[in-house]
């Protein structure tokens, strides 16, 4: 929890990275039970160049301050909508303009949210409850990277809009 960051406050890029991305996703509210009580918006972010380098490294390309946002807040949703009418969109802002924006629904998900929820529980126990993430369907091209002053917005239908700024430290 300490590496997440809310709607609103900045997320962080690596300085020995040159390949950062975010990662747009549907992030579940479970319970201890390991029950969907709720959907909130999640940016994962990923230094890519990091991952790439050996797969060993994705702890390191995943998790560093400031890597993720939550937010902007939880829709407590029962039943939950159907997954063709849970879209996601990404937008990157650089300045005045939009230097990267693409769109997806839950429905193009390889797994479905009952699926990542029971590996998830598998030999695991959430006493509080979790939230999970639930894999991106838009990555920018390669030829992309996030800049000191970009601003990331991911909207999820039936629930909002995510806000981050970007900087690095």
């Amino acid at each position: 929890p300490n590496r997440v960051r809310g709607h609103l406050q900045p997320l962080r890029i690596r300085r020995d990275s040159h390949w950062n991305v975010p990662e747009p996703e549907i992030t579940l509210v479970l319970n201890p039970r390991l029950q969907i009580v709720g959907l909130t918006v999640g940016n994962d972010m990923s230094s890519r160049d990091i991952e790439g380098d050996n797969p060993l490294y994705l702890p390191q390309a995943k998790c560093y301050d400031a890597c993720a946002g939550l937010g902007p807040w939880i829709s407590l949703l029962n039943p939950l909508p159907p997954v063709e009418q849970i879209g996601v969109e990404l937008k990157i802002e650089r300045g005045q303009q939009t230097v990267f924006s693409g769109q997806t629904t839950a429905a193009e998900m390889a797994r479905q949210f009952e699926d990542l929820v029971s590996w998830l529980g598998r030999d695991n126990e959430f006493p509080h409850g979790a939230f999970l993430m639930t894999g991106t369907g838009i990555v920018p091209n390669s030829d992309f990277t996030l800049q000191v002053g970009d601003v990331v917005q991911i909207t999820i239908d039936h629930v909002g809009t995510l806000s981050n700024s970007i900087i690095q430290s």
